[in-house]
């Protein structure tokens, strides 16, 4: 083989991964299921264009490789989808009796320092605790692991204590339904699919302390 034909081969090859799909099947199924809905009817044609679109998306505007060694337990995602189900509901009911009340809620903005500085997991915590009717992210530092959420009010999450607790142990759902047997002990969490397994240390107790510490001397 000449040393033109050794030199090109290697970049043909590169041109070949180039235009492949980066993103697994389970992600090319999502984005397809997500056209689907956006149209809103069960065609064919919606299903071919959604599939061809999610293709064509990985490729040309493929995400950056993220680190994920985590595992999938049955039993701790059923728990995760009906406890957020359970809040989405529950949030709906309390947020329009806020509207139907005269005093003005009272809002604020909470610092919550996660346990788990994985991409994967402070993308999941953010947009479940989103969703819930109250409360939304406003900031996310990735690299403290560390997100700023504004609450509606704070007497309907119980007091800031509590919204504290409440991120956290959407953190801990979350964990113990994809999170690795390291990263569940990295976090301070007995390993376990479900939260009665419990914890190593109050990791939890402590970062709420040194969240409303902080809190604290920056008011005063």
């Amino acid at each position: 083989m000449s040393r033109e034909a050794a030199e090109q081969r290697p970049a043909e090859q590169r041109r070949r991964r180039r235009l492949r799909p980066r993103a697994n099947w389970g992600v090319l199924l999502w984005l397809t299921v997500v056209w689907v809905f956006l149209w809103g009817q069960l065609t064919l044609a919606n299903v071919v264009i959604g599939a061809l679109v999610a293709v064509v998306t990985t490729t040309v505007l493929a995400l950056p490789d993220t680190p994920f060694d985590g595992r999938f337990r049955p039993w701790g995602v059923i728990l995760l989808v009906v406890y957020f189900l359970w809040d989405v509901v529950k949030a709906s009911v309390e947020v329009a009796a806020i509207a139907l009340r005269r005093e003005p809620p009272r809002g604020a903005v909470i610092r919550v320092r996660l346990r788990s500085h994985n991409d994967v997991y402070l993308t999941m915590v953010a947009g479940m605790t989103t969703l819930v009717p109250g409360s939304v992210v406003i900031e996310a530092h990735r690299i403290t692991g560390t997100l700023y959420h504004h609450i509606l009010d704070v007497e309907m999450h119980g007091g800031l204590e509590r919204a504290h607790e409440a991120v956290l142990e959407q953190e801990e759902r979350i964990l113990r339904a994809f999170g690795s047997r390291e990263e569940l002990l990295a976090a301070g969490l007995v390993p376990g699919s479900s939260p009665r397994a419990g914890k190593l240390r109050s990791a939890s107790g402590d970062r709420v302390e040194a969240d409303m510490d902080a809190r604290r001397e920056a008011e005063s």
